[in-house]
């Protein structure tokens, strides 16, 4: 009942024609009135290379690590205010439900 049903090939139907052969035909090259450049052994560079000394290695470490703790401080400080925000609406809540059942209580 749940066995998957396996297609068969199907046959080809009517005529079978052979494939017809395409024949090349002659290329022309045209020849370029001007000669490339021969490349050069080393080209150029355009850009500066940049090397490093131990001074700037040691500003480009304290730069980091002082980006990695201002985003810690801020993402931190985030998560505090969440939490406070998050404690605050849940005190306000139970004061809002006690409220409701002492007056429901009066009457």
């Amino acid at each position: 009942m749940l066995r998957p049903k396996i297609p068969t090939m199907p046959t080809p139907t009517g005529l079978v024609s052979r494939p017809v052969v395409v024949e090349p035909t002659a290329v022309i090259q045209h020849t370029p009135a001007t000669p490339a450049p021969a490349p050069s052994a080393q080209a150029p560079s355009s850009r500066p290379t940049v090397q490093l000394t131990p001074g700037s290695v040691l500003a480009l470490v304290g730069g980091g690590t002082a980006v990695v703790l201002v985003v810690g401080a801020v993402l931190v400080s985030m998560l505090l205010a969440v939490a406070i925000t998050g404690a605050s609406v849940a005190v306000c809540a139970l004061v809002i439900r006690s409220l409701v059942t002492a007056e429901a209580k009066r009457r």
